[in-house]
């Protein structure tokens, strides 16, 4: 895939966080659950049972000097069809480890959408963050990476996965998956890894939503 395809066809991303998190993402940068832990300082069996296992309810991890932060729940994975899926030789453990050491967007509306309507997710409200694709891209194009499916999800039939479903941009088969599919489909997860510690240079608006209704507006670039 060439990076003017990517920004073309996807000119915004999208991030859900948990509501009330916007003042924190704008201290502290939007971070992967990794670079959240080593940021609160967080060690030991917590941070095992974070980082390596897989989490069912969203975990409230505080610091004497950064606040509180919410890490997000794995709701839409289950560990028994996670083994089912995975291709050899990864481990759920090495899994949950690289989805946890990257940051997560979705390319298309439609997909963020979709998961805000998710039964586990659509009587709550969330923090929304619709980002400029081509000035977040143009800054860390060598730390993005693709995939090619919801990669947290483990529901309704899941695909194969491995070390090579995310790739970087350059090495994506954009015109070959895009022959048979639908744009939204085509690229499903944008991923940075680590961290993307200015974030809010690239923010355009920021919401709270419930499902498909906006609840208000808290930030939008002039």
């Amino acid at each position: 895939m060439k990076l003017e395809q990517l920004v073309e066809h996807y000119p915004r991303l999208y991030h859900m966080a948990e509501s009330g998190t916007w003042d924190g993402i704008q201290k502290n940068g939007l971070r992967s659950t990794s670079a959240l832990l080593d940021l609160f300082e967080i060690t030991g069996q917590e941070r095992t049972r974070i980082e390596d296992e897989h989490r069912p309810e969203c975990v409230t991890i505080t610091h004497k000097k950064h606040g509180k932060a919410v890490i997000r729940d794995q709701k839409p994975m289950s560990e028994s069809a996670l083994l089912k899926c995975l291709t050899k030789p990864v481990t759920p453990r090495e899994w949950y480890r690289t989805l946890n050491g990257n940051v997560f967007f979705w390319l298309h509306p439609n997909r963020l959408n979709d998961l805000l309507d998710a039964r586990a997710y659509r009587d709550k409200h969330h923090c929304v963050l619709t980002l400029d694709c081509r000035e977040l891209v143009g800054q860390y194009v060598k730390d993005i990476s693709l995939s090619p499916m919801n990669s947290g999800s483990t529901i309704y039939r899941p695909l194969p996965r491995g070390r090579g479903t995310f790739l970087p941009i350059a090495d994506f088969p954009f015109d070959e998956r895009r022959a048979t599919r639908p744009i939204q489909n085509s690229v499903v997860e944008l991923l940075v890894k680590y961290a993307v510690p200015n974030v809010e240079e690239f923010v355009l608006k920021v919401e709270e939503r419930k499902g498909a209704s906006t609840i208000q507006t808290i930030f939008q670039r002039r």
